[in-house]
């Protein structure tokens, strides 16, 4: 009789492609994201015109509301007290277009196959969102400085220092509460051209809707109890009280907060989620 042909050696079973964050611990997971985050800003460096959003964006906008809305709403000849007035509101409008480039070159990074690599590797898939928001917040922070640069040539005055890097502190929250939409945008759409579309749809009613450029009082009724409700205003009139001391700023501080932490609970594990499930 002939003898039965061998058994086949049972396969191995591959390496299970980690998507928890708690099977890697934490050194591991840090070691990822500060991987990561050394990647992106090589990125930068190889790449430097992805820094011009953040560098000209502060003069140019500066520059325009001061000298183009600041007589109107101050008065002639008084720029230099709207530029007080205006600065701390675009430090909020900073963190927004900050944040809806991050959707945009996440959304970029999916069409080139970058993200399918990530997502084969044996790491955290929070720790490729996490890294690209925390250079974000750099950008966000080189953004900033030459905001308030600008601002200061201009006459910008603040009374307190310490409050000066809180509003920079409280910026950097919110905007980073931001970046989980838009990162959730980057993931879900299909195109770099519709994040921005859709980004823009959102964020002018909010920014020009808020009490970033006017104070609400000159607006009708109906737009005041938009704005009252906006977290842009909340945010910039938390900047405004922490830098100039001209009102109390524990209540709009302590509801910027409560903004940013309640849409980073949502949308952060959403984000996770859709990356770690998008096909």
């Amino acid at each position: 009789m002939d003898e039965a042909p061998p058994a086949a050696p049972a396969r191995r079973p591959s390496a299970p492609v980690a998507d928890g964050e708690g099977r890697l611990g934490l050194r591991n997971h840090l070691r990822h994201i500060g991987a990561l985050v050394r990647r992106n800003l090589l990125w930068i460096r190889q790449d430097p015109e992805s820094m011009f959003d953040a560098v000209l964006m502060p003069v140019v906008f500066t520059l325009l509301f001061v000298f183009v809305f600041g007589g109107a709403i101050a008065g002639k000849g008084n720029q230099d007290v709207y530029v007080n007035y205006v600065v701390p509101g675009l430090m909020a409008m900073m963190g927004m277009n900050i944040a809806m480039a991050v959707g945009t070159g996440f959304n970029q990074d999916f069409q080139t196959g970058v993200m399918d690599r990530f997502r084969s590797l044996p790491i955290a898939r929070s720790s490729v969102l996490i890294a690209k928001i925390t250079v974000e917040i750099g950008r966000m922070l080189v953004a900033t400085a030459i905001l308030l640069a600008v601002g200061f040539a201009l006459g910008l005055s603040i009374s307190s220092v310490p409050g000066l890097f809180g509003a920079i502190g409280l910026s950097m929250v919110f905007g980073s509460s931001i970046m989980w939409i838009f990162l959730t945008m980057g993931v879900v759409m299909k195109s770099a051209q519709a994040i921005q579309a859709m980004g823009f749809l959102v964020m002018m009613p909010l920014q020009f809707g808020s009490s970033i450029f006017s104070p609400p009082s000159t607006m009708p009724g109906w737009l005041q109890a938009f704005t009252e409700y906006n977290p842009l205003s909340t945010l910039a009139d938390a900047a405004r009280a922490l830098m100039n001391g001209d009102h109390p700023a524990s209540h709009s501080v302590l509801v910027t907060l409560i903004w940013s932490a309640v849409i980073t609970a949502v949308m952060a594990p959403i984000a996770i989620r859709k990356f770690t499930t998008k096909s």
